[in-house]
C-alpha cells in the first residue's frame, strides 16, 4: 500500500515534466505563457470551495441508490484499512472515533481535505495540471471550450489506465474502472478548464484538482453499501453531480457571465 501511494504520487507530476522539457526545451518560452500566475481572484476561492458541493452532491446522489445507507460512524472506512493496520491500531482506532461526536468528525475531515487541498494536494494537482490545463489548454484553444476539454479530458483518463488497472480506485472492477474513469475526467474537465481560464491560472486548476483529491474519501466514508461502481465521487454518483455542476456553470456562464466561454 505505502508503495503503491508512492508510485501515484511520482506519477502525478510526469505531466508536469513534459510540460516544462515541451516548454523550455523545445518551445523556448517561459512558463508563464502556461497560465503560472499567483495573482489571485474570485476564481481560487471558487476552486476551493467547489469541490465541497461536488463532494456533498455525491452523498446526496449516493443515498438514493439501492442498500445503501447513511453511516456517519464511517465504519466502511475502518472496513478498508484493516488490511494496513494492526488489530491493536484498528481497535485504537475506533475507540478513538466513539469518543467523537459525528458531526464533530465530518467537520474535522471537511476542514482537513480543505486545508491539504490548498498546501500538499494543490502540489500534487500542480504535477498534473501543468500538463492538462497549462500545456495541452495552451495548445489546444484554437479548438474552441469543449472540443479542448474534450481532448484533454479523454488523454488525462487514458494516461490514469495503468494505475486503474493495478487496482487504484477501482480495486473491485479494475477493467471497467478504466471507463469509469475516463467518463470522470470527460466530465471533470470543462470544469477544471473553466476554472484555469477564468482564473487566467493554472494554479487555481491544481487548487481544485487537489482539493477534489482531498475531499474524495468524504462521501464514501459516511456510507455503507454500493460498490466502486456505484457510490463516490468516482462512482454513478460522483459522475451524476459533476453532470449537475457542469450544468449549472453553463447557466452561470450563458445568462450571468461578463466574458462567456462555455457559451461563445
Amino acid at each position: 500500500m505505502p508503495n503503491a501511494l508512492i508510485v501515484t504520487a511520482v506519477y502525478m507530476f510526469i505531466p508536469m515534466l513534459i510540460a516544462i522539457i515541451t516548454q523550455k526545451l523545445i518551445y523556448r518560452e517561459s512558463l508563464k505563457s502556461l497560465g503560472l500566475s499567483w495573482k489571485l481572484n474570485k476564481w481560487f476561492l471558487v476552486a476551493w470551495l467547489l469541490p465541497l458541493i461536488i463532494v456533498f452532491a455525491t452523498l446526496a446522489i449516493s443515498l438514493l441508490f439501492p442498500g445503501v445507507e447513511y453511516s456517519p460512524t464511517m465504519s466502511e472506512e475502518l472496513e478498508r484499512i484493516k488490511s494496513i493496520v494492526t488489530p491493536e491500531e484498528l481497535k485504537q482506532i475506533q475507540s478513538d472515533l466513539a469518543a467523537v461526536p459525528s458531526y464533530v468528525l465530518i467537520l474535522t475531515r471537511i476542514l482537513q481535505g480543505l486545508i491539504a487541498g490548498v498546501t500538499i494536494n494543490a502540489v500534487f494537482g500542480f504535477g498534473e495540471e501543468l500538463g492538462w490545463r497549462g500545456l495541452l489548454q495552451t495548445e489546444l484553444n484554437f479548438m474552441g471550450f469543449w472540443k479542448s476539454s474534450a481532448i484533454i479530458g479523454l488523454t488525462w483518463g487514458v494516461w490514469h489506465a495503468p494505475l486503474i488497472l493495478q487496482g487504484h480506485n477501482y480495486p473491485q472492477h479494475p477493467q471497467i474502472g478504466v471507463l469509469m474513469m475516463t467518463i470522470l475526467t470527460l466530465l471533470l474537465s470543462p470544469i477544471y478548464s473553466y476554472i484555469r481560464i477564468k482564473s487566467k491560472s493554472v494554479i487555481a486548476a491544481a487548487i481544485m484538482h487537489g482539493t477534489t483529491n482531498a475531499l474524495a474519501v468524504l462521501p464514501i466514508s459516511l456510507i455503507k453499501g454500493g460498490n466502486d461502481l456505484t457510490v463516490g465521487i468516482t462512482g454513478l454518483a460522483g459522475l451524476i453531480a459533476i453532470a449537475i455542476v457542469i450544468i449549472g456553470l453553463f447557466a452561470y456562464d450563458y445568462f450571468l457571465a461578463k466574458e462567456p466561454v462555455m457559451s461563445k
